[in-house]
This record gives structure tokens, C-alpha cells and sequence, in this order.
């Protein structure tokens, strides 16, 4: 089923360029393979490949050196390209991003044998690795797979099987080939490319990057296979970015150089996982793994997680010092407010200490003047007293307790 519905999807899905844009050439004193047809650079460390696939075909690749790298970028272009049309944009990347690029033609395109197919390019995809592997000792955890709008069915179909890939970047990716044309809401069984049911199974770190003017494949492909990744890179929706123009944005290659650093800042990790699965590529979906397989990978996105949460921290301990910083001027402005409260109440004190002695002072006075009175009260009280027994009308107390009622 799946061969039947390759040869029907290819007849619309796939448009390699007629004639190619190159040609290969054997060099008579070294029997290397040259590219020919392409701009000529200087300093470019590169060799031309040939690579038989399990399907019987030969693909040509173009493997680019940098002295320097660390990753290995693994490229699957888009349609309506092949190896000439990409080599300088190939030579570009390997030299800005810092990293040995492979880059590859469909079977079909370009000087590649066989005919295109989904599940030919899913034996390209897998050849062209191998190669890196057996050939240049390229470990899995050092490759970044790359896809580019319809080479992102081989990239994500390879990422759902590598369990320790380092990283995968979709470039105007596709959900699933009939969803280019119309937008269904289910996958039927005779679609092709069906990323949408596999974004979910890939373990690595991804980044989606998607023109919002996209007329080919709409930018709301790229946004949903970000969506539904396990582990979300910061996508890059480049506003007003077509399909074919990305990489004339500054923003393109700026948010690749970021998105490499920080890849490269991710550990190596040593995960118990079996080798590339060898399943028939006569089947349109990947293996089915047990649940315990698909499990262990996740060990590796929390260590990751927790790689990536050490830089949080550190921007989190240095928010806590500015908050101590805070909460120390905080303080002091607190002590100052309180060392003014102090004077102002210490000035008071004493102005009340000054008080005190004259409020004593009339205190006293007072005292005085209301013992003056009960004095004055006596003596007059004495003399009428005096009165009243100089004329016998009664006595001193009676006349005594009349005025204190009064």
C-alpha cells in the first residue's frame, strides 16, 4: 500500500529540476568526484559523494569541512532544488553557523539515480546518515537534522528514530502533504509525509522557522508543528518572509547562530537506546517502539531541561541580589526615616523637658496660690468668727460648717 500511494502522491508532490543544475566529474589523478556548474569558492574543504540506499538507488551528496565544528548539520532541501542551486548557500551556512554540513539530492533530482518517492527519500535520509557515521565518525548526538518545507518528511521521519539527535530544525515545514492543499482535519491513509502525527514522538530540542507570507505552504503549518513538539525551541515567524526568501533575512542566519550556541551549551548524555530501527520503508509511518523504549528518551529532556534551567537560575540569583539590593536601600531608607522620626522625637523630648520645669514651676505656683486661698478663706473666716463671739450670735463651728456647705 504504501509503494501505491508514493507513486500516486509523486506525480504531484515532487518537481526535481529539469535538467539539473550540475554535473558530476571524476578527477583522472585523484578518482575523486568534482562538482561542476557551481559558483567556485576559495578555501571550500568539501567532498562530492555517492551513496548506494537500500533501495537500490545512488544518491549524490555534498559533504562541506569546517576545521572548527562541532555538530554536523544534516540538510534535506526543499522541492524544485538540487545540489548546484544549494551548494553556496551550503558553503554559507557551514562557514557562519561553524559546523560540517551534509547536504544531499533526492533519488531523482539532480544526478541522483531512481525516480522521487516518500519512501525513497525516507532510504536517502538514512543512507546519507549512516555515511556520516561509518565514514566520518559523526556521532548521533553531534547531528542537527535539518528540513527544509518538503525535506522536512525525510528530516522528521529520521528524528522519530534517532533517540540521542541533538537537535532538528524545520524550515516552512509541512503538516502532512494533502493538508499543502487543502486544509483537512484528519490524516487518511493515502496522505504523504505525515509530520503532524510524528512531531510529537521526536525527543530532541526543535526549531520551527516559517514566513507569515508563505503563498506554498501556509505559516500556520509551521505554528502547529510547534505546537505539538515535546521540547520547543524560541521559533522564528519571519514577518513577511515568503517561501523561497528566508535566508536573505538577517534574522535567519542571527536566530541560527543562537539557536547553535545554544545547542552546543547541551551536554552530552549517555542514554541506553537500541540502534536505528530497521524497518521497511514500504510502510508511510515510522515503527511503533513499546512504550518503555519511548519512555527512557525523556531522562535526557529533563537532564536537558535541567541544563538549560542552570542559565535561569542564574538570571533568577541575579534578580534575588538585586532584590536584596533593593530591600537593603529599602532598609536604609527605613533606618533614615526612623532616624528622623528619632530626631524629630528626641527634639521633642527636650522641648517637652524644657516644658516640664516651667509646668512644675506654675505647678507650684498654682499649689501655692490654691493654699493661699484656703488660707485667706481661714482668716476671714477667723475674724467673722471673731465677729460672731464679740457678739455672742453663735459659734466658730457652726458658723464653719454653714460656709462649707455653701
Amino acid at each position: 500500500m504504501g509503494g501505491v500511494t508514493s507513486s500516486m502522491a509523486a506525480k504531484f508532490a515532487f518537481f526535481p529540476p529539469n535538467p539539473p543544475s550540475y554535473k558530476i566529474v571524476v578527477d583522472e589523478s585523484t578518482g575523486k568526484l568534482t562538482i561542476t556548474g557551481v559558483p567556485k569558492k576559495d578555501n571550500v574543504n568539501a567532498d562530492v559523494l555517492r551513496i548506494p540506499t537500500k533501495r537500490g538507488n545512488e544518491v549524490i551528496a555534498l559533504y562541506v569541512k569546517n576545521p572548527l565544528a562541532k555538530l554536523t548539520l544534516l540538510y534535506s532541501h526543499g522541492n524544485a532544488a538540487d545540489l548546484g542551486q544549494m551548494y553556496e548557500l551550503f558553503v554559507d551556512l557551514s562557514l557562519h553557523l561553524c559546523v560540517n554540513l551534509m547536504g544531499y539530492d533526492y533519488s531523482g533530482y539532480g544526478q541522483s539515480s531512481g525516480k522521487p518517492s516518500e519512501q525513497n527519500t525516507y532510504a536517502d535520509i538514512e543512507a546519507t546518515y549512516r555515511f556520516l557515521e561509518e565514514n566520518y565518525g559523526t556521532k548521533e548526538e553531534d547531528v542537527i537534522l535539518y528540513g527544509q518545507s518538503v525535506g522536512s518528511g525525510p528530516t522528521l521521519d529520521l528524528a522519530t528514530r534517532l533517540r540521542r539527535l541533538r537537535a532538528v530544525v524545520l524550515h516552512s515545514p509541512i503538516l502532512s502533504g494533502l493538508r499543502v492543499i487543502y486544509p483537512v482535519k484528519k490524516t487518511y491513509w493515502f496522505d504523504i509525509y505525515k509530520n503532524i502525527e510524528k512531531i510529537p514522538l521526536v525527543v530532541c530540542p526543535v526549531l520551527v522557522i516559517h514566513g507569515t507570507a508563505d503563498d506554498v505552504v501556509n505559516c500556520s503549518h509551521g505554528k502547529k508543528l510547534w505546537e505539538k513538539c515535546r521540547e520547543k525551541y524560541e521559533p522564528l515567524w519571519l514577518k513577511g518572509g515568503s517561501h523561497c526568501n528566508l535566508e536573505i533575512y538577517p534574522e535567519y542566519i542571527k536566530h541560527l547562530k543562537k539557536f547553535m550556541l545554544a545547542i552546543e551549551k547541551v551536554p552530552h548524555f549517555k542514554i541506553e537506546s537500541g540502534p536505528l530501527c530497521q524497518h521497511s520503508h514500504e510502510q508511510s509511518e515510522p515503527p511503533r517502539n513499546s512504550v518503555d523504549h519511548r519512555e527512557k528518551p525523556r531522562l535526557s529532556m529533563d537532564l536537558r531541561q535541567k541544563s538549560w534551567s542552570n542559565v535561569d537560575q542564574r538570571e533568577k540569583s541575579r534578580s534575588s541580589v538585586d532584590q536584596k539590593e533593593k530591600s537593603r536601600l529599602n532598609a536604609d531608607q527605613r533606618e533614615k526615616a526612623r532616624a528622623s522620626i528619632d530626631c524629630k522625637e528626641k527634639s521633642r523630648t527636650s522641648t517637652d523637658r524644657r516644658e516640664k520645669p516651667r509646668e512644675s514651676v506654675d505647678l507650684l505656683d498654682k499649689a501655692r496660690t490654691s493654699t493661699d486661698q484656703p488660707d485667706r478663706a481661714r482668716n476671714s473666716i477667723d475674724r467673722f468668727g471673731n465677729m460672731m463671739r464679740s457678739v455672742a450670735f453663735c459659734n466658730i463651728d457652726c458658723l464653719k460648717h454653714t460656709v462649707s456647705e455653701a
